[in-house]
């Protein structure tokens, strides 16, 4: 294993080091418990948004803590759900008063933590909404999760949910917001190369040189199946199939176009990728409105890619424009 780290188990404390001393103009960061909470936090009269999950995944959640998207995230260990007591912390460090939404992934550790820490923060009189993602069309249910998993949305839902909070929207406003993003979403994603987590020091899983993975989770969670490896253009289809049954999507529908890479993948290929997304939604009548290509919701050095797409309107197009102002994501601040 050959990795840009100083001690496996330090890996994700060095990086929360590195990101405060990128960004500590904007972000306060806390070792204990692991927290990443925007610098004018908590904003009075605001709902406040936290997400979280496993790190490994950058730069989702940290790198979108800021004006228009997230006032906390709390990062686990690698791939692995960060606790009650972060989720917490996270939440209280945010209560500007008007409530907290908790933005949560479907994976069944971080489900039944983010329940625990709203118990625990309704115990403390913060009124908690919570927003589950579970846009991944590949498979029902996973190794990590009872029901489909979360995965690409949950970035166009923190940007969405996190315009609309922006603007003063109430609590249960925000969240029905969020809701929507999700309903309205769906992806998928291929795996091209397994990753190495830094603890064990072995691929995450096993695939042939000459095969890939379709319907991969972010975690390395086995997907619909192999084939030999094809032209972009066939993993395309493969992807835009099932998310376009999914649905469904309809000939004239407005989308948002979501190409992502799994964190190992030249963003060349990545434009490879949506030059055949473009084409093959314009065959079914989809009007792109709007699009986001590049490494944002990832898997370590997994090759792959992940499609999401979203089906737009006035207000979700509106709350996507709004000035936002993140370590990963800006425009119009």
């Amino acid at each position: 294993m050959k990795k840009l780290i100083n001690a496996p188990d330090q890996v994700v404390a060095d990086a929360l080091r590195g990101i405060q001393a990128a960004h500590g103009d904007r972000l306060r960061v806390s070792l204990d418990p692991y927290l990443l909470v925007r610098a004018d936090a908590p904003v009075r009269g605001k709902v406040g948004l936290v997400s979280g999950g496993g790190s490994g995944h950058e730069p989702m959640h940290g790198g979108y803590v800021g004006r228009g998207m997230l006032d906390a995230a709390c990062p686990g260990e690698v791939f692995t759900s960060p606790t009650p007591d972060q989720m917490l912390a996270a939440t209280k460090a945010v209560d500007g008063g008007a409530g907290v939404v908790h933005i949560v992934k479907n994976y069944t550790g971080d489900v039944l933590n983010f329940e625990m820490a709203a118990d625990l923060a309704g115990g403390e009189g913060i009124e908690v909404a919570t927003v589950l993602t579970n846009d991944d069309v590949a498979v029902e249910d996973s190794l990590y999760t009872a029901g489909r998993r979360g995965v690409g949305v949950t970035v166009l839902v923190e940007k969405i949910a996190g315009a609309a909070a922006e603007a003063g929207r109430s609590l249960q406003e925000v969240a029905e917001i969020g809701r929507r993003v999700n309903a309205q979403g769906r992806s998928m994603g291929m795996a091209l190369t397994p990753c190495v987590t830094p603890a064990s020091g072995r691929p995450s899983f096993e695939l042939a040189e000459d095969e890939v993975e379709i319907g991969i989770g972010i975690h390395g969670e086995p997907g619909r199946f192999r084939e030999q490896a094809g032209p972009a253009s066939q993993v395309a289809e493969r992807l835009m199939t099932p998310i376009l049954e999914d649905l469904p999507f309809r000939s004239g529908d407005r989308v948002l176009a979501f190409v992502n890479g799994m964190g190992g993948t030249p963003l060349l290929e990545l434009y490879v990728v949506y030059a055949e997304v473009a084409r093959i939604a314009a065959a079914h009548g989809l009007r792109i409105e709007r699009n986001l290509i590049g490494n944002y919701i990832t898997s370590l050095e997994m090759q792959g890619c992940s499609i999401t797409l979203l089906k737009l309107d006035d207000e979700l197009e509106r709350y996507w424009d709004a000035p936002v102002d993140t370590p990963a994501l800006r425009w119009g601040a």
